[in-house]
């Protein structure tokens, strides 16, 4: 990392009586840069969010922001940060100007500043034809961009963003994925939460990705997809349902490993792509479930996350519904 460490995470753990949400998990983030936490549902992604806003308080360990520890200095540190949390907290019978007005006032910026800074945040964020519609009038990523507007009134350094896109559609969260690399090339330190493995491939200079409240593996979007090559890779679509026979087709693959996408398409991964062909047709015929389509694929973050975790991606895309 050439930059300087903005966050400088050693250990932080979270423990609920028997659960351990966060076990002894350690990362840097550098002034500047997106950083993301990837992993599905109850990983410890939002309690990891929760510790360094000051929201929860760690059972054991540490954790620096803007120099200051968060056991001692989050009245300081908070000053610094903005905040999105998974559901907005922000008011359905004001109007999007008067909700950035209101948190304002809350995060203390000038009175002389406030019109200002909502005026500005509104244009940035294409709302500012809809400043006088109530905010409970808005579609969803309307809301979510508002909501994001109102975290950076006070200027801050660091943005923590909670699953960001959960819950919009297509173009919604494309177009929120688009004004967070603005936020990024404006100088702000993003730390980001997501199950979405297209979302942290494109906005995440780095990612950690974490499974059971550990961290299994930490680098840049690159970095990971590179632990996925070596292998052919071999992406089969089936016109039948494949789920209630992946354990045959394992058994006939012994020499590849064979991961299920969702209930009509497997990822295979072996050194010999012509074998391999031959027998998933064979297999296909043998069950009578037809092929749709067989395709060699350059390793993606998908295949890395398969790989580091050994989990299939069809549990991420159970998840993306919401929480």
């Amino acid at each position: 990392m050439n930059r300087a460490p903005i966050i400088q995470v050693k250990d932080l753990t979270k423990r609920y009586e028997d659960l351990v949400a966060v076990d002894h998990i350690s990362f840097e983030v550098a002034e500047g840069e997106i950083f993301g936490l990837l992993g599905p549902n109850g990983s410890g992604k939002s309690t990891t969010i929760r510790m360094l806003v000051g929201l929860a308080r760690p059972s054991y360990g540490r954790a620096m922001i803007l120099g200051r520890d968060i056991h001692s200095g989050m009245i300081e540190a908070k000053k610094q940060i903005g905040v999105v949390p998974d559901i907005s907290n922000l008011y359905d019978e004001l109007s999007a100007r008067e909700n950035l007005l209101f948190m304002s006032k809350l995060y203390g910026v000038p009175k002389v500043l406030q019109e200002q800074r909502a005026g500005d945040l509104l244009r940035a964020f294409g709302l500012y034809e809809r400043k006088d519609s109530k905010f409970g009038s808005f579609s969803r990523g309307m809301k979510r961009a508002l909501t994001i507007a109102a975290a950076l009134v006070h200027e801050p350094r660091i943005l923590f963003l909670d699953e960001p896109t959960v819950g919009l559609d297509v173009v919604a969260a494309r177009s929120l994925r688009n004004l967070i690399s603005n936020l990024r090339g404006q100088g702000l330190t993003i730390i980001l939460t997501t199950h979405y493995l297209e979302e942290a491939d494109q906005l995440c200079d780095r990612i950690a990705i974490l499974v059971k409240g550990k961290i299994v593996n930490m680098d840049s979007p690159e970095g990971l997809k590179s632990l996925a090559k070596g292998r052919p890779t071999i992406e089969v679509t089936f016109s039948a349902g494949i789920s209630k026979v992946m354990d045959d087709l394992s058994r006939k693959l012994f020499d590849s490993e064979a991961v299920l996408l969702d209930s009509n398409r497997v990822r295979i991964y072996g050194d010999d792509p012509q074998k391999i062909f031959r027998e998933v047709f064979s297999f296909s015929v043998d069950h009578e479930l037809g092929l749709e389509a067989v395709n060699s694929i350059t390793p993606s973050l998908e295949d890395a996350f398969v790989r580091i975790t050994g989990l299939s991606p069809s549990i991420m895309l159970k998840e993306k519904g919401g929480k």
